[in-house]
Parts: C-alpha cells; sequence; structure tokens
C-alpha cells in the first residue's frame, strides 16, 4: 500500500473513532421514544431537537471523502415506495449505505403486489419474517404506513402518505431553518400553493406548531382545506402578497396535478400569475428571507427561474439537509440512542 493511502485511512479512522464519540455525547441520555416515525406528532418537540442535533454533526460527516462507516453494521433496511421518489428515495439509500445497513429497494413494480396480486399486508409481513430492522415506506393512500407498523415488528418510517403527512420531510425543511436562520421559534413563515393535497403541508403545519410558529398559508381558496384555520393553529389568506409582507421564510408547493389539482383552479397559467414566487413578491418578505420548497419544482409557475436560482434560494440546502437528517434519523431508530 502506498505511505500516503495508509496515511489517509489512518487520519480517515482516527476521525470516525472521534465522529462515534462525539455522537454519543451529543446524544447522552436521550433517546426517541417510538420505533415508528410515521407523523411528525410520533416526535415531541425535545426529540426533533435531538435529531437536529445529529444532524448537524452528520453534516460533518457527508462532506467527507470517504464516508462510509460501519455505524449499524449487521442492520436491514427495506425502502417499499409505491409512488416515484428522486430525493427522499435516494437520500434514505444512501444514507443506509452509509451507515453500514444492508439495503435493498423494492417497488410495487417488481414486488409479487403487482404481478401475483400479493397484498400488501403480506408482502409486509414476508419481509418481517426476513428480519428487517427497519421499513421505509410510501404510499398513495393515507394512512398505509400506520397499518403496515400494526402488524409488524420491524421499525417504520413513512416516506409519505397520500395527502396525510411526509415527516422526514418536515424534519429536514425544520433544520433548514434553524441552519439559515440560527433558530426556529421566532420566525414568520408563510407556506404557499396546494395545501389540499399536499402530505408536505400536513407535516410542516404540525413541526411548525411544535415551535409556537403560527404559519401563515395562501393559496387559492379551493386549494385550502376547509375549516384549517380550526384544526391548526394558522392564519390562512387568499392574498399572497398581503400573506408575504414581513415574512422570514417563504415555503412554496407545487400544483400536484397527479392529484387532480388542475380541476380545482382555471389554468395553471392563471395559478402562476396570482401565487407564483417572484422578485416582486419576494421583495415584499424581509430582506434576509429565505426561499424554501420540497420539489420537484415547476419553474414558473412555484418559483420563478430568479428566484429559485437566487441567493435567497435555500432549496438545494434542503437536499443536503434531507441527507443529513435522514442518516440521523436512522443511527437514532436503529442503535444510535439505545447503545
Amino acid at each position: 500500500m502506498h505511505p500516503n493511502r495508509k496515511k489517509l485511512q489512518d487520519e480517515m479512522a482516527k476521525w470516525q473513532d472521534d465522529f462515534e464519540k462525539r455522537l454519543t455525547d451529543c446524544i447522552g441520555k436521550r433517546k426517541l421514544r417510538s420505533k415508528n416515525v410515521i407523523s411528525i406528532d410520533d416526535l415531541s418537540k425535545e426529540e426533533m431537537d435531538l435529531i437536529f442535533d445529529c444532524t448537524k454533526l452528520f453534516k460533518e460527516f457527508i462532506v467527507k471523502p470517504d464516508r462510509k462507516m460501519g455505524l449499524l453494521k449487521g442492520t436491514s433496511q427495506v425502502n417499499f415506495f409505491f409512488e416515484d421518489s428522486t430525493r427522499t428515495r435516494s437520500s434514505f439509500e444512501l444514507a443506509g449505505k452509509h451507515l453500514g445497513i444492508d439495503t435493498i429497494n423494492i417497488s410495487k413494480g417488481g414486488s409479487s403486489m403487482d404481478k401475483k396480486g400479493e397484498t400488501l399486508n403480506d408482502t409486509a409481513r414476508t419481509l418481517d419474517k426476513m428480519h428487517a430492522d427497519v421499513i421505509i415506506l410510501r404510499h398513495s393512500k393515507a394512512g398505509t404506513p400506520q397499518m403496515i407498523a400494526d402488524q409488524i415488528k420491524a421499525a417504520v418510517i413513512s416516506g409519505g402518505d397520500g395527502w396525510h403527512e411526509h415527516p422526514t420531510q418536515a424534519l429536514l425543511d425544520l433544520y433548514t431553518i434553524l441552519d439559515k436562520k440560527g433558530k426556529i421559534s421566532g420566525n414568520k413563515v408563510v407556506i404557499v400553493g396546494d395545501i389540499k393535497h399536499s402530505r408536505v403541508a400536513g407535516s410542516l403545519i404540525r413541526a411548525l406548531n411544535k415551535y409556537d410558529i403560527e404559519p401563515r398559508i395562501a393559496g387559492p381558496p379551493t386549494l385550502i382545506p376547509f375549516g384549517l384555520e380550526k384544526v391548526f393553529k394558522c392564519k390562512v389568506f387568499y392574498s399572497l402578497e398581503e400573506a408575504i409582507k414581513g415574512v422570514d421564510v417563504i415555503y412554496a408547493l407545487r400544483i400536484q396535478l397527479e392529484r387532480a389539482a388542475g380541476a380545482e383552479i382555471p389554468t395553471v397559467r392563471e395559478y402562476s400569475k396570482t401565487y407564483c414566487i417572484n422578485p416582486a413578491r419576494l421583495a415584499m418578505a424581509k430582506p434576509d428571507a429565505i426561499v424554501m420548497h420540497p420539489g420537484p419544482i415547476n419553474r414558473e409557475v412555484d418559483l420563478r427561474t430568479e428566484v429559485m436560482d437566487g441567493p435567497q434560494s435555500a432549496v438545494e440546502d434542503q437536499v443536503e439537509n434531507g441527507f443529513a437528517c435522514r442518516l440521523a434519523l436512522l443511527y437514532l431508530l436503529l442503535g444510535g440512542d439505545r447503545r
């Protein structure tokens, strides 16, 4: 072995030992109460703070040249996605592999469900008998992750279910606010767009409430659920210009045409005229406001390109933070807080 290569390996091994000690010290006696993360309500504010503390450390880890560590070697992870996904699926898969977890991917088309008629419950129980430690599940029907979690021993993390929730998206979103603004509480946040069909909004509003933030909700009346203000602590605006004034965070959502949202607006073009975040509307927020979006982005509909690619955009930061946040969550769920 070349001397320089040996030196680099020794340095990395030392860094990894130090990193694991720092993680142990960071966690202390704290731990997650539930083995599942199906709703953001499965986590208290204190547990979310624990995840964010670990996420900060894992952000150091992901920029290292040799990122694979056997922190969770001997555990297994199944990514079971019934809907297309780029960010969530890729980040969970990479997170598992970087932690040393044996990771496999299953889609509906690649399982016995699609060709042979096996039910979702039977498929999940089959996987459970293979002693998977965690299943990441995305499904088009709300409540599916909870139904599966009630029947199996493995931990279940929702990767998004129907119009219901997407809890790990809310975690990475709040961490991005913390990272960019230095704190979560005290920020004024506006969520813009298709609230009715958005599982992202379902988790994000709940998460913001835990930090005593009453988000502003802006969008067409047809895309905002009736009675939203009564169910959650939020304020509803149909005028984006009114809602965006003086905010610290602008969170744009896409129109979910695959969930029939297109039938509830005159046209996508008309929607973009009224609710697209453009430079003029961004200027109504605070000068240091950040712009966020869960992706995928419809440019010129959700965000103007000048905004998306501008200095106030935190969209790419969300992707990086999502990777680090899911590393932290897997580590805590599969042993990091129980050692």
